[in-house]
Parts: C-alpha cells; structure tokens; sequence
C-alpha cells in the first residue's frame, strides 16, 4: 500500500481507501474505485481529494491496487 499524497501516483480505476469529511475526527477509511481526482496540485500533506465511483469524496490515505477488481 502506498499513500495518497501525490497526485502522479492517482488516476481512475485505482482502489483507494479515504478518510471522507464526516469521519476525519475518527480516521475511518472508506474503500473505493477512484472516479475523479479533484485536487489539483502535485501533492496535498492530508491526501488527494477524489471521487470515488460511488460518489463519495474524501481524501485518499492508501492506495490499495492498481485494478478495480475488488
């Protein structure tokens, strides 16, 4: 697993788990294909903020495969 704060290391299709807004206090991560990226800096210290295809957004903390077999 490699973390989320590049934005180069993102792109669609790529299982991710995120922290959404609601569960920051928390730290609960969420896991999800990537839809969108919407960060757009080369790199962001809390993690890219992106979609997920379910809709849900949040920024990413580990990428977890490179396929969207989950």
């Amino acid at each position: 697993m490699s973390n989320g704060q590049q934005r180069s290391a993102i792109h669609p299709g790529l299982v991710v788990d995120i922290v959404l807004k609601q569960d920051q206090a928390t730290g609960k991560t969420t896991r999800g294909v990537v839809k969108d990226l919407l960060t757009k800096s080369p790199n962001h210290p809390h993690g890219i903020k992106v979609r997920l295809q379910s809709g849900e957004v949040g920024r990413v903390k580990a990428i977890v495969s490179a396929d969207s077999k989950q």
